[in-house]
């Protein structure tokens, strides 16, 4: 009997996230509706982007370590060039610069190191997951009236979710915790777990319940974990938990970690987020 079965159409991450190679270092990709933004595309689709020119490249040697990124404008709707090339090589590890243009101007700027990574002693985390109800025992997203790049993911929140009432009020904690996954699931990878660090809305609108304008200007992601490693999560949940530090004129930061449903810490990530009063 033949499998008549239409094939099962590309994930909408993989197909905002596609990047056709120009040569010389450079691709062309595509802003995607599926992760728009209040202005823009969602910056963690943004950042995945860059990162996918290095995971591409074949140059590229070993895996990602750490990655920042800088954007220095949203993108507009519409096509745009990923310049990646390696700055400097070593036996075991790898420098990158990244710039993404669009209309002849700089819009990003980021730097990738990656390595490949040898077999030494690995002490188990120091920042344990906490603990925390299933997923499933949580209730689910409700994505009604939300941007559209919210609707690409399952949140269940644990605590500090969006606002009751956006009042003004002086809340004294910017902690969020929460379970995510790509919706539909897909499987972790690093440009996956890479959006996902940028999921945690601004800390400034759970201290002050107000929808001030933000913008993240830099965002760092440390991956703790292989591809092995990220494969072996699946397509399961990842539990993160983000905070802000300080407020200051203008900026405030945001530290988080992620961890998969065994507890097992994948990725940190600290960013600068720009607002407006």
């Amino acid at each position: 009997m033949t499998d008549t079965a239409a094939p099962m159409a590309p994930h909408a991450f993989d197909v905002a996230i596609a990047l056709a190679p120009q040569g010389d270092g450079v691709w062309q990709g595509h802003t995607s509706p599926a992760y728009a933004n209040m202005i823009g595309p969602f910056g963690g689709a943004t950042a995945a982007q860059a990162l996918n020119a290095v995971l591409q490249h074949p140059q590229r040697l070993g895996e990602p370590v750490a990655f920042t990124v800088n954007f220095a404008a949203a993108l507009a709707d519409g096509p745009f060039f990923v310049h990646a090339r390696p700055a400097r090589t070593n036996r075991s590890t790898q420098h990158w610069t990244i710039e993404i243009r669009q209309g002849g101007e700089v819009m990003l700027t980021a730097t990738v190191f990656t390595a490949v990574r040898r077999a030494t002693w690995s002490n188990s985390s120091e920042s344990a997951m906490p603990q925390a109800p299933q997923p499933t025992d949580l209730p689910a997203p409700d994505p009604r009236g939300r941007v559209e790049w919210i609707k690409r993911y399952d949140m269940r929140f644990v605590e500090g979710g969006f606002p009751a009432a956006w009042d003004g009020g002086d809340h004294p904690e910017s902690r969020t915790r929460l379970w995510v996954r790509d919706e539909p699931a897909r499987p972790l990878d690093f440009a996956s777990l890479t959006a996902m660090s940028d999921i945690f809305f601004p800390r400034i609108w759970l201290r002050r319940a107000t929808l001030v304008p933000i913008g993240t200007v830099s965002m760092t992601v440390y991956f703790h974990a292989g591809s092995e490693q990220l494969a072996a999560s699946g397509t399961g949940y990842l539990h993160g938990q983000a905070r802000a530090q300080n407020f200051f004129n203008c900026y405030f930061d945001q530290t988080a970690q992620l961890w998969n449903e065994k507890g097992d810490l994948l990725a940190t990530t600290q960013q600068i987020v720009y607002y407006k009063e």
